[in-house]
């Protein structure tokens, strides 16, 4: 068996064609511009990059993207004042605090701060309970991304058996309700693994779908898989390699080759769920705006 390739940066693309004419369409009828607010504390290279691809992202779809840097020694009641005054500010419908935060910092009470009509990232406890209770609010990014990721290889994913390998509060466990929640393109049984987990293979090797967000290269192997199943690598780890001009490669937490003999479909990496964790931020953007527009 060989793999279909799940496209991530053609899905995202088709997404955000959608999002833009969702924009232009709210801008039409009600005069109102999603606005993305970004707040970078600190000059963190990958931060200070992915910042850029959101900036770029918005404006791409015709949305109001405002980026605000601070400098990393600024006292944390500066960047909570900083968040209060964009949960005030109706041309912002839209407010992400870059994570993580530099040392000092409690991302937890900046987190808090936010209002969670504003919360496009779904990590407030507002909306992270409302997720868990199936009630209407902002998915978190990243496993929406996954979820869509899935529909588009066809799999009902009602009945299936899901594992997902990791239990951050960023990717893992919501994945894992957004899986089992009732409804449409969810009714999975999900089985949560994690570093505490004696064989995660017992598990793999009867999912339809595996997830695999552990940080760690070579988590989850073809010998582990059932054939057929889809499996969706959310890992990005930086591999030494002399060959490259950069001096390393990136690889995800599934092995690439021995999966995708195994499996019916496969994210790549790079190219896989990544492209989607931004375009559902601006989904979630654009779905605010047109709250507030009524």
């Amino acid at each position: 068996m060989s793999a279909t390739i799940i496209d991530g940066r053609k899905l995202a693309a088709d997404t955000r064609a959608e999002i833009a004419a969702g924009v232009a369409a709210l801008k039409a009828e009600k005069g109102v511009t999603p606005g993305l607010a970004v707040i970078l504390v600190g000059d963190n290279p990958a931060s200070v990059s992915y910042v850029t691809a959101k900036e770029k992202a918005c404006q791409e779809a015709g949305m109001y993207s405002r980026e605000i840097r601070l400098p990393a020694d600024i006292p944390e009641a500066t960047l909570i004042d900083t968040v209060k005054a964009l949960n005030a500010d109706p041309a912002i419908h839209g407010i992400l605090v870059q994570l993580p935060l530099p040392k000092g910092f409690s991302e937890k009470k900046v987190i808090d701060t936010i209002a969670a009509e504003k919360d496009v990232d779904g990590f407030t406890p507002v909306n992270v309970g409302k997720m868990l209770i199936g009630e209407d609010c902002f998915l978190p990014c990243t496993p929406h991304g996954i979820i869509k990721l899935i529909e588009v290889t066809g799999m009902d994913i009602a009945g299936k058996h899901a594992v997902v390998i990791g239990r951050s509060n960023i990717v893992g466990k919501p994945v894992a309700v957004l899986l089992s929640r009732k409804g449409a393109h969810a009714n999975a049984t999900v089985t949560l693994c994690h570093t505490g987990t004696p064989d995660a293979s017992v598990y793999t090797k009867t999912a339809d779908i595996v997830v695999v967000a552990a940080g760690r290269p070579n988590t989850l192997t073809g010998d582990m898989l059932k054939p057929g199943a889809v499996v969706i690598d959310v890992g990005v780890n930086r591999i030494p390699d002399a060959t490259k001009p950069k001096g390393f490669r990136l690889c995800g937490d599934a092995d690439f080759e021995s999966c995708a003999a195994v499996a019916s479909a496969i994210t790549p990496v790079p190219g896989g769920v990544g492209p989607m964790t931004i375009t559902m931020l601006l989904w979630n953007t654009l779905e605010s705006a047109r709250r507030v527009a009524g």
